[in-house]
């Protein structure tokens, strides 16, 4: 009896493919994927423009219409950075790039950066009348893909250990 035979005829794919087991970043300072360090800022961002639309609808103080515009954009901004150099390890990291989980993140993502886009631009036609009730609808549409989207990410990190170094850096 052979291998296949043991196996129902299946291959494992890290020893037919030893490029799958191959996931260090290649964007990293210093081992440091930056992918890991910049999406703790539109997670951040989107749940401060939550929060700012919950304190709005509550105090109708303009100061927290305000603060969601600019957290909004923020997170936006970030997101794309944080997309940017994730797209990148994905296009550059084989081992990434061959595994279903990796694409599937990214189309998440990449929803979620449309739905945080979209709330700040909303909001730069006028930030108070924005609020209510789109603005903070969006916002809990974009809190809920954050989380979906943190745990594909997690996934990846955690089960995958896709960007983490082996090297020990």
């Amino acid at each position: 009896m052979n291998d296949d035979t043991l196996h129902g005829g299946l291959v494992d794919p890290i020893t037919e493919k030893p490029h799958f087991n191959r996931t260090d970043s290649k964007i990293a300072v210093a081992g440091h994927p930056i992918h890991a360090m910049l999406v703790a800022f539109p997670i951040a961002l989107t749940s401060c423009t939550l929060g700012a639309d919950v304190l709005y609808w509550w105090t109708g103080d303009a100061f927290w219409a305000r603060a969601g515009l600019w957290a909004a954009g923020a997170g936006f901004l970030f997101g794309l950075l944080a997309g940017l150099s994730g797209t990148a390890e994905l296009l550059l990291v084989r081992g990434i790039r061959s595994r279903s989980a990796s694409w599937t993140h990214f189309v998440i993502a990449v929803m979620l950066l449309s739905i945080i886009g979209a709330n700040w631009g909303y909001r730069l036609t006028g930030y108070e009348q924005a609020v209510l009730p789109y603005g903070l609808l969006l916002s809990l549409f974009a809190v809920g893909f954050t989380g979906f989207t943190g745990w594909h990410g997690g996934k990846l990190v955690f089960e995958y250990q896709i960007g983490v170094s082996s090297t020990g850096s």
